[in-house]
């Protein structure tokens, strides 16, 4: 009786979890549908509460390092206090809002290549052990994201990685503690003057703020150096202009911008630290233009890496 007592402390023959989503596919805005069911063990159980979260794998920068960690970035409490007897199997359904800033994760169905992201359950026991249970989660672009993808495809752009970055954009206003960089190699039209492109979407109810970073390549005279670039658009314009002319647009502007950016903020960092620093420390003034008709503006590893043309990912 003793020893199926300290079992039972560790989690042997207690209660389990198991969160099944109705449909794991969901984009920012949406929400994620649900029931968590629960099956009680030998004894009678005293639940604290029954959590869900969604988890992504994000990198941090210090100093001299950089590494990669689990963050969970939304919660929501399903249940609050509860007694759960021995085998006693209940359900408890949920809906969970998906934050617009939420990362994407597929596109055309195959993940990219870089992105993780998952519901973690947590079911705290008093007294116990905590039970856990994490399921896969696909968020797909919403249908401005995806015009704005198919446009570098047109350009010619290879889809190289995608990253999450703990922080905060300069001048963009953020709700979520880090931001997502969909990185491009350049197509041979821009091979001459870019080497990379580093594309971001802030995105909120109203539209989203494009961010846009790119590692020019020196010239006879010059060094190469990162150029930034800011554009707002609308949710309703996804349909309604020519996204290749459009990004072509903003590419040219955010490249021939530099010189004079530079002279008023000075030197962007080194594209070493680009990713975590350049944007980050972005020139608050990357100054709101007008391009195409448009105002301008931290566990789970990689489920799988498909093949989608550019976006199945390169090493």
């Amino acid at each position: 009786m003793v020893f199926k007592k300290m079992l039972s402390a560790f989690g042997v023959g207690g209660p389990s979890v198991d969160t099944v989503l109705t449909n794991p596919n969901t984009r920012p805005g949406l929400t994620l549908d649900g029931q968590v069911n629960l099956v009680g063990g030998d004894a009678e159980a005293a639940i604290e509460q029954v959590v869900i979260g969604l988890v992504t794998r994000v990198e941090v920068e210090g100093h001299d390092t950089e590494y990669a960690g689990t963050m969970e970035f939304h919660r929501m409490v399903v249940s609050g206090p509860l007694q759960l007897a021995p085998k006693q199997q209940l359900s408890i359904p949920f809906q969970l809002p998906v934050p617009w800033e939420t990362p994407i994760t597929d596109v055309y169905g195959q993940r990219l290549h870089g992105m993780t992201m998952g519901l973690r359950t947590e079911l705290a026991i008093a007294r116990a052990v905590d039970k856990s249970d994490l399921d896969q989660v696909a968020v797909h672009p919403l249908p401005v994201h995806e015009r704005i993808l198919e446009a570098f495809q047109r350009l010619g752009f290879r889809f190289k990685h995608a990253d999450l970055e703990r922080g905060h954009i300069r001048g963009v206003q953020q709700t979520l503690p880090f931001y997502q960089e969909i990185e491009f190699f350049a197509s041979p039209q821009y091979a001459s003057t870019i080497r990379e492109v580093e594309l971001t979407f802030v995105t909120s109810q109203r539209g989203v703020e494009v961010i846009l970073e790119c590692d020019k390549r020196g010239g006879f005279l010059s060094a190469g150096h990162d150029a930034f670039g800011r554009y707002q658009v609308s949710h309703a314009d996804a349909d309604r202009v020519d996204w290749a002319q459009v990004v072509d647009g903003w590419l040219r502007e955010t490249t021939s911008r530099y010189g004079s950016l530079r002279s008023q903020y000075g030197p962007s960092r080194g594209h070493g630290h680009s990713r975590g620093h350049g944007m980050g420390g972005m020139v608050a003034g990357a100054a709101l233009g007008v391009a195409g008709g448009m105002i301008a503006g931290e566990m789970i590893e990689d489920a799988f890496e498909g093949d989608f043309g550019d976006f199945g990912g390169d090493e």
